[in-house]
């Protein structure tokens, strides 16, 4: 068990540096909670899951508004509107069969490292909002679409608000992963409001995988403010396919 945990602290900890800087941090985590955990319910695995990101995702939020201006006018609707989403997501699951969805992301996932390979000046330029009536219903629109996929499927989530902000806002990588922190702090408040009350989560152990994302939170917004919008934009290229190859995976094989 005491090598699961620091093996668990390791991952968490590479899963926060991953998540600060480019997102998608859970696809390192939560295999390696499933792996240490394999006696508990998926519910209290993905509850611990949570605890962790949310965590290192609060501490990332309050390091990148020192640097990076973030729009609160725009993104605080969004937030709420992706909060309000993911529960509507959650209570959708059993609605929407999970191998439709599957195909539906791994084809939106191929034609967005696409997009973002041909188009090599997004995301390198910022496009300042006013925050203005039309910005702020498309907000809300992007936050209701992720949160709702949040809560229903989840994987690749934070990869789809930075696409969503650098292309529909005009935003380079590094504002667009900064403010993605503030919409994913919606979903996972509002999933760990039916986590907690539940008793789905193991508090030694997501108190001990919160300590290590929040380090390599610190870690990743360190590189993400100190190499900018291009390190962030190869960072999300890799993670993109690395993303296309892991739910290929589970398509086709």
């Amino acid at each position: 068990m005491a090598i699961d945990l620091y093996a668990l602290g390791f991952f968490s900890f590479c899963g926060g540096l991953i998540d600060a800087a480019v997102g998608g941090g859970g696809l390192v985590l939560m295999p390696a909670l499933l792996h240490a955990l394999p006696d508990y319910a998926l519910t209290t695995v993905f509850g611990t899951n949570k605890v962790a990101v949310w965590a290192g995702t609060l501490s990332s939020i309050f390091r990148y508004i020192k640097r990076v201006n973030i729009v609160w006018k725009i993104m605080v609707p969004t937030a709420l509107s992706a909060f309000f989403f993911s529960y509507l997501g959650a209570m959708s699951v059993s609605l929407i069969p999970k191998e439709t969805m599957q195909i539906v992301v791994f084809i939106l996932l191929i034609t967005m490292a696409i997009y973002t390979f041909i188009k090599k000046d997004l995301g390198k330029t910022h496009q300042h909002l006013k925050g203005n009536s039309r910005e702020i219903v498309k907000g809300i629109i992007f936050g209701g679409f992720i949160g709702f996929y949040d809560g229903l499927f989840g994987p690749g989530s934070g990869s789809f608000l930075i696409f969503l902000f650098v292309r529909g806002f005009g935003f380079d990588f590094l504002n667009a992963s900064a403010s993605a922190k503030l919409i994913n702090m919606g979903t996972f408040t509002a999933a760990l409001l039916f986590f907690i009350p539940s008793g789905n989560v193991l508090w030694n152990v997501g108190l001990l995988v919160a300590g290590c994302n929040i380090l390599g939170a610190f870690v990743g917004v360190f590189l993400a403010l100190r190499y900018g919008s291009d390190f962030i934009r190869i960072g999300f290229l890799i993670l993109l396919v690395f993303l296309i190859g892991r739910m290929g995976l589970n398509i086709f094989l």
